[in-house]
């Protein structure tokens, strides 16, 4: 029996004729292919390569909790990306994902970060200086910084010079650029390792790894305590109460400047193009501000009771994801909704897609977030920003955090101006945004 007659299919014409069009932005591709095809179509990108594309919440559910054990994430990350930032969180799979995990998750309990909202907020108004009012300035790059920034100060306290930091954010960002291009390109792969391009990507790596190793050491050295992320993994111990090695260690902050600076400022800059869009929001926002602060001056307990602001948030996430798909790959043969996948089936599950789904939304691309009023809880099984199930980002607390402090304090600053028609985005590994260009007032 052909177990794939009842997924309708993309040809591999279909694919090469629109493949420029597909490396710049692949979204509208794919709504195409939605729109004609159904929830569910596969995509043939080689000869012998095939991608089950999906916008099914169910399915998506299906495969992160429910049926999970049966998939793993696919070489995308496990191969690809961890060439670029070894075998941390977001790269592994098996037993070595959930030692890992288990090592690591007490670093992101609540209790934890509470102790790093300060170095966090004070990372935030240290680049809100830069913003310059009464003119049109590109907000990305600042966000961009102060969200790497903040991942910094929370890893190394002060250990890192700016130098440093400047140096590990662009290697950071040209990696990811670098796999863009194999990801979208693949059939230029052989292209990429002969003349060179991958060796040197992977040799500017080594540098940042070299660059951690010497802040790692150094704080070794010290022996100071910092009570940052990075005393956190150093004092961490597995079950037979040995540490992690050095270049385990190295990998996982890799995988926090990646997984955790990028994906940030993106939303963060999505979140301030909607609210210029929408200045009720923002004086909404202002007046919860003002009670808050009125009310305490601690400041976990001020991120807690900004319920507008998380809904705002929320809803920027749910328009603008900045993880906008999600990879698997079936271990065994499986089966959901009569649909047959067999063992190794790439499957690539459209976030961005499943949380504009008509069927699934009231008012799909409208800004409404006062349909959050009650919670991300209520919308869990179609709404996937930080993922789902046993995989889902170990750093979401610490990235709401982040964005609540990081929108009300600008919100308290400024009121916020669009330069803009329309919300343009740049889809990379995550939905970046193309068009951030904002003019800021200065609150009286």
């Amino acid at each position: 029996m052909n177990t794939y007659k009842q997924i309708p299919t993309v040809p591999l014409t279909r694919f090469i004729k629109h493949s420029f069009e597909i490396l710049k932005n692949p979204l509208p591709f794919h709504a195409q292919n939605f729109e004609n095809l159904g929830d569910v179509f596969r995509l043939k990108v080689g000869f012998n390569t095939v991608v089950f594309f999906s916008r099914d919440a169910a399915f998506a559910e299906y495969v992160l909790q429910k049926h999970q054990k049966n998939y793993v994430k696919s070489k995308i990350q496990t191969e690809d990306l961890a060439k670029y930032v070894g075998k941390g969180l977001l790269t592994s799979e098996g037993e070595h994902w959930k030692k890992q995990r288990k090592l690591i998750q007490p670093a992101f309990h609540k209790k934890q970060l509470e102790n790093l909202l300060a170095s966090i907020q004070n990372a935030i108004l240290s680049e809100y200086k830069r913003i310059e009012t009464d003119t049109v300035i590109d907000i990305f790059p600042i966000l961009n910084d102060l969200a790497f920034q903040t991942v910094v100060k929370s890893l190394f306290s002060s250990a890192a010079n700016q130098d440093d930091i400047n140096r590990l954010q662009y290697i950071t960002e040209a990696a990811q650029k670098m796999m863009v291009k194999e990801l979208r390109q693949p059939y230029l792969g052989w292209w990429f390792k002969a003349s060179g391009k991958i060796e040197k990507y992977l040799g500017l790596t080594r540098e940042a790894r070299d660059i951690l190793k010497r802040i790692v050491n150094e704080r070794r050295v010290s022996k100071c305590k910092e009570n940052d992320l990075l005393d956190m993994l150093l004092d961490a111990r597995y079950d037979d109460g040995n540490a992690m090695d050095e270049e385990q260690l190295i990998d996982e902050i890799l995988i926090l400047f990646t997984a955790g600076h990028e994906t940030t400022s993106n939303a963060l800059t999505f979140t301030c193009q909607l609210l210029a869009l929408h200045p009720e929001w923002q004086e909404k926002l202002f007046e919860e501000i003002t009670e808050v602060n009125q009310s305490t001056t601690d400041l976990m307990s001020r991120v807690m009771a900004s319920k507008v602001c998380q809904q705002v948030i929320e809803e920027s996430m749910r328009l603008y994801p900045p993880a906008y798909f999600i990879d698997r790959v079936n271990i065994h043969d499986d089966a959901f909704n009569d649909m047959h996948f067999k063992a190794g089936s790439n499957l690539l599950f459209s976030v961005y897609e499943i949380h504009r789904h008509p069927k699934l939304w009231d008012q799909p691309n409208t800004f409404l977030p006062e349909r959050f009023a009650e919670g991300g809880r209520k919308f869990s099984s179609q709404y996937f920003p930080f993922g789902a199930g046993p995989r889902k980002c170990i750093g979401n607390n610490f990235a709401m955090f982040e964005m609540i402090i990081a929108v009300t304090q600008l919100v308290s600053k400024f009121k916020i101006h669009p330069d803009f028609e329309r919300i343009e985005i740049t889809p990379l590994i995550t939905l970046k945004p193309k068009n951030g260009f904002l003019r800021f007032e200065a609150r009286a």
